[in-house]
């Protein structure tokens, strides 16, 4: 019974196949999205910040411009993938529920920092011409641009645990017999 209406045993089996399916395809999202993140701030940009001033504003607007086109459909796919999870839970009050709420929520937190607080800088920085003259306000954008990748990749990896909690959480199907 889902929402005080009566399902057939054949119904069950075929909602609980898709939230097999709908779980899948969020975890591996969510997973790739928070690596992709991690990558970035443990690898990417620490290298990065080992080159000269020049070198580094170049290939970091070559980064944003490239991410730029990538990153949106990537973010809000993963979002989106949350949905049918929820929309399919046997038990909206359930512990499975709530920890995907809550996942969803983490990850909706970073998109909106991404979006107020990430985005902006970036746009800053691949407008800034490649002289020497750019190069204070670079360093001030980077690390203030630094500082919000930290906290997205905290938000990231809550996410990506709850969204894990909530699948752990969900109760088996009965057996077919």
């Amino acid at each position: 019974m889902k929402h005080g209406r009566t399902y057939t045993r054949r119904q069950e089996v075929v909602m609980g196949s898709s939230l097999k399916v709908a779980r899948l395809v969020n975890l591996v999202l969510a997973g790739m999205l928070t690596g992709n993140e991690f990558g970035s701030f443990a690898g990417i940009y620490p290298a990065l910040g080992r080159i000269s001033p020049m070198a580094r504003l170049e290939a970091e607007q070559g980064v944003y411009r490239r991410l730029g086109g990538i990153m949106p459909f990537y973010m809000i796919s993963t979002l989106a993938s949350f949905l049918p999870v929820l929309a399919l839970q046997r038990r909206p009050g359930s512990s499975a529920f709530r920890f995907t709420l809550a996942g969803l929520a983490c990850f909706v937190a970073m998109v909106a920092i991404t979006r107020m607080g990430n985005l902006p800088i970036n746009a800053r920085i691949e407008e800034l011409p490649t002289e020497e003259a750019s190069f204070e306000e670079f360093r001030e954008l980077r690390e203030r641009w630094d500082r919000l990748h930290a906290v997205r990749n905290v938000l990231n990896v809550a996410g990506l645990v709850l969204a894990c909690l909530g699948a752990l959480s969900e109760p088996r199907a009965r057996e077919i017999p």
